[in-house]
């Protein structure tokens, strides 16, 4: 096992221990009004985000690297360099906006900066080791690490830089699921025992819409793949 997922391990088992003990500190009991409505939507649609961002950007590479011995720049990787980073970061604050108090929001944060963009920066050495000048110009080309300008997202249509394919989401669907499922658990629970049964519905449509949505962009962004896949390949057989 790497020794980044060793370190995540511990961190998530410490965190889930914390929670456990802590409960009434860190998650919200509020579950009405439009503040909460709002966090919980938004919520919802970063995790939904963020696990659309992951697969592709995940699968984009594994199909495209040839085991680490090519330096990825499309798809995904021509968007920002780290894009799985803006998976999780996306994942991690649907979490805390779904589920716990919003200053909540300040840690998370704060511990995504301490562990990552170190991370980044020694998974940078070894790319300028291995590619060299490859890489350098890579930088100038997608100067963002791990947000996006606003320019990149506005000019662009999303199905140039996330790419999607139904493989992909079948080998992630196992943490996709489990993710959802807790999260959606943990909320309906909150929404049930403070809220009552006439906020948790009214917020499980509203959540049901979202999933409809993002099922909606999948599905688009699977056919646009496969259109273009299937494009390149009668190109090369002429």
């Amino acid at each position: 096992m790497k020794k980044r997922l060793k370190i995540n391990g511990v961190v998530m088992f410490l965190a889930t221990v914390i929670l456990a003990i802590f409960p009434a500190f860190f998650f919200r009991k509020n579950t009405s009004g439009a503040l909460n409505a709002a966090a919980e939507i938004f919520g919802i649609s970063f995790i939904f985000l963020g696990q659309l961002i992951r697969v592709s950007a995940r699968g984009f590479k594994s199909e495209n690297s040839r085991n680490g011995f090519d330096l990825i720049q499309s798809g995904p990787y021509s968007l920002v360099r780290n894009p799985m980073y803006l998976g999780i970061i996306f994942i991690g604050l649907g979490a805390v906006l779904m589920l716990f108090k919003f200053w909540v929001v300040i840690i998370f944060l704060c511990f995504f900066s301490l562990r990552y963009i170190l991370l980044i920066y020694k998974e940078e050495k070894k790319l300028k080791l291995l590619f060299a000048e490859k890489y350098a110009n890579y930088c100038k080309g997608v100067p963002r690490r791990i947000f996006p300008s606003m320019n990149a997202l506005l000019y662009r249509d999303i199905h140039e830089y996330l790419p999607l394919k139904f493989r992909w989401i079948k080998k992630e669907v196992g943490s996709i699921i489990v993710v959802l499922a807790l999260v959606i658990l943990i909320e309906s629970w909150q929404d049930l025992r403070y809220g009552g049964m006439r906020v948790y519905l009214n917020e499980l449509s509203g959540l049901a819409t979202v999933f409809i949505l993002f099922i909606c962009l999948a599905v688009y962004l699977i056919n646009f793949t496969n259109n273009l896949n299937a494009a390149d390949k009668s190109k090369d057989n002429l």
